[in-house]
């Protein structure tokens, strides 16, 4: 445990004061500095590891994540929620997770509440094709041009944030596409490497309201080239299971229990 604390407090550090590497893949005719972000910008992300892997805070006791970031957050593991330390008490993977292809959902549930910044809501109706989101990383990072040119491991755990359309909304899945020029957004962009986990959310009266959470990009496309797709797990989608982990029997949440993971962010 000591740890662990230790590590993540080596993480704050060096997140308070390094702003001079991006993550998030960007445009290339935008100035880097455009896409800068605390936890201000999201006070419930959570993040696993200081090179990325993200989730967020819904419940005082609960963060919702991809189910393939989990690796790391085995009972007692430690976190951080909105800039702090938090305990993992429990982890619960959709049941029906197909690696890389569908279900990349999971829920932890933490052993003390947290308490020093709000729980973003759900959005739960089914009108989220069009809408303009914003996602937040400290994963990989790079331009539309070339791709990601800077891993996870080299952002130092950055935050960036960047905007998106959702494209279409299927389903379990959010898609997003990342365009260049007059049919991109002022501050376009899309996931790299270690942004898994991740938010795509809106901000409505003050509140702040996700939709989906990062899962996958385009297979057998570089990461973060213009014209890549990239799919968000649909919360609204799931909204039944989630409500089932976080107020459901004993018996409903064993049936969602995984044993840990072996396969990276």
């Amino acid at each position: 445990m000591f740890k662990s604390i230790l590590v993540y407090f080596i993480y704050v550090l060096i997140f308070t004061t390094s702003l001079s590497v991006s993550a998030i893949v960007l445009r290339h005719d935008v100035e880097k500095k455009m896409y800068e972000a605390t936890w201000q910008d999201f006070p419930a992300l959570a993040q696993f590891y200081v090179d990325g892997a993200h989730g967020t805070l819904i419940a005082p006791t609960w963060v919702v994540t991809a189910a393939h970031t989990t690796f790391c957050t085995d009972p007692g593991s430690t976190i951080l929620v909105g800039g702090k330390i938090a305990v993992v008490k429990r982890r619960f993977v959709h049941p029906d997770h197909a690696p890389g292809v569908s279900h990349d959902l999971a829920m932890l549930e933490l052993s003390i509440s947290v308490t020093h910044v709000s729980p973003a809501k759900l959005y739960l109706d089914n009108q989220e094709r069009g809408k303009v989101v914003t996602f937040i990383g400290a994963g990989g990072t790079g331009t539309g041009l070339e791709g990601q040119t800077v891993d996870n491991f080299e952002n130092n755990g950055v935050l960036r944030k960047a905007n998106n359309r959702v494209e279409d909304a299927q389903g379990p899945l959010l898609e997003f596409v990342f365009h260049r020029g007059d049919d991109a957004l002022p501050l376009e962009g899309i996931g790299g490497g270690g942004d898994s986990g991740g938010p795509a959310f809106i901000k409505e009266g003050g509140e702040f309201i996700i939709l989906g959470v990062s899962s996958r990009g385009e297979f057998g496309s570089t990461i973060g080239k213009y014209g890549n797709r990239e799919f968000y797990s649909r919360l609204s989608f799931f909204k039944d299971w989630i409500n089932s982990i976080m107020h459901g029997s004993e018996d409903k949440r064993a049936a969602s229990s995984m044993p840990k993971l072996k396969y990276p962010a």
